[in-house]
């Protein structure tokens, strides 16, 4: 995968080159080397901070040009606040703030990667390095003319000085893959409706052949051979025919449980016949932020060689209302036989999300099954864009996924369940019927989802909030977040690989 902006790593001793980076504390206290590196213009800084009243607060930069005493044309000071009070993402964070402040007339970039106290860490160091790239991320490539305001695009190779530049790039070498995934599942966000459809998505989720990954595609015969009737009933008003695939990655022992992560993908969603307003609805195709998720995280594990046995599950489908689309009254029935009382088009990705849960459950009895899902807009509501709705029938899972969050930054909220939300999913015609009261509307969402799962550990994210369209952050400025790939590979590496 090609990046604008390129980053390695380098000994505190090379020479600075073009515009050079250096972090400060809230006392504007210098590490060793960073002071080396400055030398008298170390005064400088403190003059040009009472000036410009910088104080080095966390995220905070102070820019000086042409720096008297310095080979460099351009001094970027980044604060870092209290020493002791920076977590581990918090370096991922001070690695976008320098990408933020990379302009494009930066071909070279240096930045010394020490804290007053000490060097960085080299987990540290290949964090900054990760933010570096995750921020300068941008998805430009159908702009043909570029306007008189906007800067030229950013193109630089960074080199990070660190004490240990083995141990540095030994850190980054797994997490580098990690950052490929973020970037593969914004890409495919960010990509327009007439570009990735269902078949296009299957073929690039098919790309990760090229790492080992086993990849099936079931076709509509495939899926009405297996009786995937809630799938298929989604798809059936569109021209563009649905496909489920299947991914697999055995990178742990033979014949180990697998885990298992599925996405909702609808590739484009109208609402079907109980169409949506016309406000906003170009948002919609960005509904298949679970399975972009599940791809990136796929070639994530794929490439840094995970321990662990995965599986990878996405249903693709696009939700349109002609002719042939389902009616609300319609009655489906699922890959499990439980039969679903259509009353909204507009549920459409749990009808898509049950026959695949169901899928993975019986074919491949997985330790734990996690799916992604920009399923509800009542969990905006509720949680706003901070936090991904969770929501489980698994303790140790659902505690696991919530100090996975805390720790990569991709926080995650649980939210009850129970017997009396289950009744609001009654059908008098069906088993059930696929939408209930609006309140509640996410957890009764999640409550027919768990009908699905047949017994299986299970957690479900409602990420319609996380995944696409939320404010932008210190390492993401695209509509497009890529959330859960980083949470989700932290969760499989601290919990269910083997360890070396």
């Amino acid at each position: 995968m090609s990046d604008a902006v390129k980053v390695g790593f380098v000994p505190f001793s090379a020479s600075a080159r073009g515009t050079l980076f250096v972090f400060c504390d809230d006392a504007l206290k210098f590490g060793v080397a960073t002071g080396k590196a400055l030398g008298a213009a170390a005064s400088l800084v403190k003059r040009a901070a009472t000036t410009n009243q910088f104080k080095g607060k966390s995220g905070s930069a102070l820019d000086i040009l042409a720096p008297e005493g310095l080979k460099v044309g351009r001094l970027v000071v980044v604060g870092t606040g209290k020493a002791a009070a920076i977590k581990d993402h918090d370096f991922l964070k001070l690695g976008g703030t320098i990408a933020g402040k990379i302009n494009a007339a930066s071909d070279a970039v240096t930045v010394i990667a020490e804290l007053p106290s000490a060097a960085l860490k080299p987990a540290q160091a290949a964090a900054v390095a990760s933010g570096i790239r995750l921020r300068a991320y941008k998805f430009d490539r159908y702009k043909t003319k570029k306007k008189d305001d906007e800067q030229d695009p950013v193109r630089a190779n960074v080199a990070i000085a660190v004490a240990d530049v083995a141990a540095a790039r030994k850190a980054f070498s797994p997490e580098s893959h990690v950052v490929d995934g973020v970037i593969i599942a914004r890409e495919l966000v960010n990509e327009p409706p007439n570009v990735l459809y269902p078949v296009e998505f299957a073929r690039r989720a098919a790309q990760l052949r090229k790492l080992g990954v086993g990849v099936e595609i079931l076709d509509v015969k495939a899926m009405t051979k297996l009786k995937m009737g809630a799938l298929l009933g989604v798809s059936q008003g569109s021209s563009q025919p649905g496909r489920t695939v299947i991914m697999r990655w055995n990178g742990g022992k033979r014949g180990e449980q697998p885990v298992a992560f599925v996405g909702k993908g609808v590739c484009f969603d109208t609402g079907g016949i109980s169409i949506k307003p016309s406000g906003s609805m170009e948002d919609m195709k960005g509904d298949m932020g679970g399975a972009a998720c599940v791809v990136g995280l796929m070639h994530a594990l794929a490439a840094r060689k995970a321990k662990v046995n995965v599986i990878g599950a996405i249903g693709l489908v696009e939700n349109m209302p002609d002719g042939n689309a389902q009616r609300p009254g319609d009655i489906v029935t699922s890959m499990s036989g439980q039969t679903i009382e259509i009353i909204n088009t507009d549920a459409e990705g749990r009808l898509v999300l049950a026959d695949v849960l169901w899928y993975v459950a019986k074919k491949h009895k997985p330790k734990f099954m996690v799916d992604l899902a920009t399923l509800t807009g009542a969990i905006l509501v509720a949680l706003g864009t901070e936090h991904a709705g969770l929501f489980s029938n698994n303790d140790q899972l659902a505690e696991r996924l919530t100090a996975v969050g805390l720790s990569t930054g991709e926080r995650v909220w649980r939210m009850p369940m129970g017997p009396e939300y289950d009744k609001m999913m009654d059908s008098q015609f069906a088993d059930m019927k696929n939408a209930g009261a609006r309140n509640g509307g996410s957890i009764t969402a999640a409550q027919f989802l768990q009908r699905f799962v047949d017994g299986t550990p299970w957690a479900h994210l409602d990420i319609a909030g996380t995944a696409m369209g939320a404010p932008k952050t210190e390492i993401n400025q695209s509509w497009g977040s890529g959330y859960g790939v980083r949470l989700l590979d932290r969760l499989v590496a601290e919990y269910y690989e083997a360890k070396k």
